[in-house]
């Protein structure tokens, strides 16, 4: 199985499996053993989890201790990232400097300009 971060896509082969709560992603370092990177996850169900014994998690984009957590290798969504930067760049204009204007996301320096956004 191939594994790719859930935010960023970038590969995960550098992890060993299975994932720990405490595993990163090397590009992104956003936690790993969320729900968002589990095959459970479907934010079309209740609970946004299809297993049905498993707890409710409410921060699905942080780590947690279930049990039932398996990763996928088809959680990365690729317009997702590029959504949230441009959401970001809305959000410094409303209440920042207000002369930003959308970058391209590409790798490191939209992640650095994103990150910039919350520095400020």
């Amino acid at each position: 199985m191939k594994l790719s971060c859930y935010r960023c896509g970038h590969s995960l082969e550098a992890l060993t499996l299975p994932l720990s709560r405490r595993d990163e992603c090397p590009e992104c370092h956003v936690d790993m053993h969320v729900c968002r990177m589990c095959v459970y996850y479907d934010p079309d169900v209740p609970k946004a989890c299809t297993e049905d014994d498993a707890l409710e998690v409410n921060e699905k984009a942080r780590a947690n201790f279930c049990d039932y957590f398996k990763p996928s290798d088809t959680a990365f969504t690729p317009g997702e990232m590029e959504a949230e930067l441009a959401a970001r760049v809305q959000l410094d204009s409303l209440f920042g400097d207000g002369g930003a204007e959308p970058e391209s996301p590409s790798g490191d320096a939209a992640l650095s300009a994103a990150e910039d956004l919350f520095r400020k």
